[in-house]
């Protein structure tokens, strides 16, 4: 299967990400897997803890240096978690610099944890100063390992960015791909380029993934899943941005293949639309 894309394709990490860490790549099996079916793919280390236009820009200024290197006058940008919206940001900046945006369960509308943890802290107090120099000191320790350090880090800029109140700020700004009202379909190309997005959860009980329950970060996702009530409550639909958009219950990880079958609606243009469910 060739799955070769016009533009080359950068995948862009969430929050405490990297690209990899002593040799261990957040796209885990990703970027390979795409290669060895014709894609030209880079990744993107962005400051591990930041607000979405800091994050954005960074990422802007690494889409200078992929475009300048190759030759294209447009890339491909796929992130995960909070790298949606350094993508979105970044395709509302300069929409001549990108071809389609593809949000990977993203926060695209705000995070339940972050507002819970945004409740816990006081703006201003010693508790929040607190955290925030432990967060800082250890998303600075991430970027070291990821060869990265002069990265700034801000913890609370970063929650700020990722609560509801926070999301629905920058979605007033960034409005591209959205939908108006959760059930609905945004426009699903926006200033020439083309918004997808996809999701999954996890299915069953902690022991009910096989070989995961061994997966001690496995077991932790299952736990925090417990704080997103409202995505529960809708299958993880509200992660989803655009038009063409398509949520997907996994029994496991999200696998290598689905990433592949995705790149083939990049590499032309959707013949049908898949439901969007928010």
């Amino acid at each position: 299967m060739n799955n070769a894309t016009k533009y080359p394709i950068i995948l862009v990490h969430g929050l405490f990400g990297f690209d990899t860490i002593l040799g261990y790549p957040y796209f885990f099996n990703i970027k390979p897997a795409l290669e060895a079916h014709g894609a030209t793919v880079f990744t993107v280390t962005l400051s591990a803890a930041n607000g979405n236009d800091v994050r954005g820009e960074q990422l802007l200024d690494f889409i200078e240096g992929v475009l300048t290197k190759t030759g294209v006058q447009k890339v491909n940008l796929i992130g995960h978690s909070q790298g949606p919206l350094a993508c979105r940001y970044a395709a509302a900046m300069r929409p001549d610099w990108v071809a389609s945006v593809t949000s990977v369960n993203g926060v695209n509308h705000g995070s339940e944890f972050a507002d819970m943890v945004r409740m816990a802290f006081t703006p201003g107090s010693l508790p929040e100063a607190t955290a925030e120099a432990v967060i800082d000191a250890f998303a600075s320790f991430m970027s070291l390992l990821s060869g990265h350090p002069e990265l700034p880090q801000d913890a609370i800029a970063a929650l700020d960015a990722l609560t509801t109140a926070g999301v629905a700020e920058f979605n007033r700004q960034y409005p591209q791909g959205l939908p108006t009202v959760w059930g609905g379909e945004g426009d699903e190309t926006v200033n020439g380029v083309n918004y997808y997005s996809w999701g999954g959860y996890i299915q069953g009980g902690v022991f009910a993934q096989a070989l995961n329950a061994a997966d001690p970060l496995h077991k932790a996702m299952k736990i925090c899943s417990l704080f997103f009530t409202r995505l529960r409550a809708r299958g993880n639909k509200m992660t989803a941005l655009s038009g063409a958009t398509v949520c997907i219950s996994v029994k496991s990880y999200a696998p290598t293949i689905l990433w592949i079958i995705w790149m083939r609606s990049i590499r032309r243009p959707v013949s049908h639309h898949f439901p969007l469910m928010l």
